[in-house]
C-alpha cells in the first residue's frame, strides 16, 4: 500500500489519537470485561421521548430544518434556560441547534479563534478541546487545577497563565473527568479576570443537571457575562440521548451567527426526528431526569466509599458520573496500570493522562453503570490492588 501521509496536513499530524478511543481499542479483543470507562448513561432513553421519534417519522418530518434548528425547540430551549439558570435568550438570534456539544465546542473555536490566539484550557478536561483550539491554528494553554482544590479553577493560576494572546476560556462544569463543579463564590471571583483580560468564555454546561447537594450555577448568569459567554447544553448525559446527538449553544447573536455560518456550510442541520425527540424531552422529561439523577447519586456515594476501602485516595466528586481517584501507591503511570487491570482482571477504566498531563496518577471510573457492575468492579480492583501495592 502507497505511504501517502505526506497529503494529510501538518496540524492534523500533530494532534494524538484520543486517549479515551485508543485505549478502548483494547476493550472491544478482551472478553469478560467490566466497563466503568465509557462517559454514557446505562439507560436507554424514556419510552415517550423514543415515541415522539416515531411519531415524527409518521408524520413524514423527514426533511432539512432550518439551519438555525426548528424554531419550536429553539422555543423550548430558551424556556429550559430561564428556567435553569435565569437567563433570557431570543430563539429567533441568541440559539443554534448542533449535532452535539462536540460540535458546538468546534464551532464556537472555530468562529472565535484566529491564528496564534491562545485558548485557556483548565485541566484534567474532556479530550477535545485542546485538539479543537489546535485544528483552528490556535494554541491550547492548559491551566492546572489540583485534587487539593477540588478541581476548582483559582483566580490566581488563571491569572498566571493569560498572555496578551488570551482569547478565549473554556470552562466545563460539572467536570469530565474529575466531577468537579465550581460554586458562585469561585464564578464570581474569575468575573473580573475574564473582563479585564477581554477574554470570551466557552462554557460546556452538559452535565449541569447532575449536580449533587446544591443547584447548578451557570458563569453566564453573573452580571456582566452574558454577551461574553457562548453557553452550551445538550440532551445526552440528563436525558440519556446520546446517540440522538443533539446539542445547542447560546450567545451574542453576533457569535452565534458567526456559529450558525460556519454549520450552515459544514453539517447544514441536526436531523429533524432528534429534534423532535428534544421537544419532547424539554416538555415531560424531568420526573424521569430526577429519577436517574437520583439514582446517579445513590452510585456516586456507593463507589466514592468503596474506592476509598480498597485503598484509593479520591476528593468527593460534586457532579457529572465520574470519580477521578489516585493511584499514585501503585506506583505505576496511568497508561501502565489500566493496560494491566484490563488484561489481569478484566476492568476497563480510563487513564488520567488521556485529559491532559496533569491527569497522570489518576484513572478516570464512570458510575453511569449498574449496581452489580460497579461491585464487580471493585472487587476486582481490590486483588488487582493487593497484588501491585507498592
Amino acid at each position: 500500500m502507497n505511504d501517502m501521509s505526506k497529503y494529510v496536513s501538518r496540524v492534523v499530524k500533530s494532534i494524538p489519537p484520543s486517549g479515551i478511543r485508543k485505549f478502548f481499542d483494547l476493550v472491544s479483543q478482551t472478553e469478560g470485561v467490566v466497563s466503568l470507562g465509557v462517559g454514557e448513561p446505562d439507560y436507554v432513553t424514556p419510552w415517550h421521548i423514543r415515541e415522539a421519534c416515531f411519531y415524527s417519522l409518521e408524520q413524514g418530518y423527514t426533511m432539512y430544518t432550518s439551519n438555525q434548528g426548528l424554531l419550536e425547540l429553539r422555543e423550548e430551549i430558551a424556556a429550559y434556560e430561564k428556567r435553569r439558570i435565569g437567563i433570557e435568550y431570543s430563539p429567533a438570534r441568541e440559539i443554534l441547534v448542533t449535532v452535539g456539544v462536540s460540535e458546538a465546542v468546534d464551532l464556537a473555536l472555530r468562529a472565535l479563534v484566529e491564528p496564534e490566539d491562545e485558548v485557556l484550557v483548565p485541566e484534567p478536561s474532556y479530550v477535545s478541546y485542546a485538539p479543537g483550539a489546535t485544528l483552528t491554528y490556535g494554541k491550547a494553554v492548559p491551566v492546572q487545577t489540583y485534587d487539593v482544590d477540588e478541581y476548582r479553577l483559582r483566580p490566581d493560576v488563571l491569572e498566571s497563565c493569560i498572555t496578551p494572546k488570551s482569547k478565549v476560556l473554556i470552562l466545563s462544569y460539572p467536570n469530565n473527568p474529575t466531577g468537579g463543579i465550581m460554586h458562585r463564590r469561585d464564578l464570581e471571583s474569575l468575573v473580573d479576570i475574564i473582563i479585564k483580560n477581554d477574554l470570551i468564555v466557552i462554557a460546556d454546561e452538559i452535565y449541569s443537571e447532575l449536580t449533587y447537594n446544591g443547584k447548578h450555577v451557570s458563569i453566564a448568569s453573573l452580571p456582566g457575562m452574558k454577551d461574553r459567554t457562548v453557553l452550551m447544553n445538550g440532551f445526552s448525559k440528563a436525558f440519556a440521548m446520546t446517540g440522538w446527538r443533539i446539542g445547542y449553544a447560546c450567545g451574542h447573536p453576533d457569535i452565534i451567527g458567526a456559529m450558525t455560518k460556519i454549520h450552515q456550510y459544514t453539517v447544514m442541520c441536526a436531523p429533524i426526528m432528534g429534534q423532535k425527540a428534544a421537544i419532547e424531552a424539554l416538555r415531560h422529561g424531568q420526573a424521569e431526569m430526577k429519577k436517574m439523577v437520583d439514582n446517579y447519586n445513590y452510585r456516586r456515594k456507593m463507589i466514592l466509599s468503596g474506592l476509598r476501602e480498597i485503598g484509593l485516595d479520591c476528593f468527593e466528586p460534586r457532579g457529572a458520573f465520574y470519580c477521578f481517584p489516585s493511584i499514585k501507591i501503585s506506583g505505576m503511570s496511568s497508561e501502565e496500570f489500566c493496560e494491566k487491570l484490563l488484561l489481569e482482571e478484566q476492568v476497563a477504566v480510563v487513564p488520567g493522562n488521556a485529559f491532559g498531563a496533569s491527569g497522570e496518577g489518576f484513572i478516570r471510573c464512570c458510575y453511569a453503570a449498574s449496581i452489580n457492575n460497579i461491585e464487580e468492579a471493585l472487587a476486582r480492583m481490590e486483588k488487582f490492588l493487593n497484588r501491585h501495592k507498592k
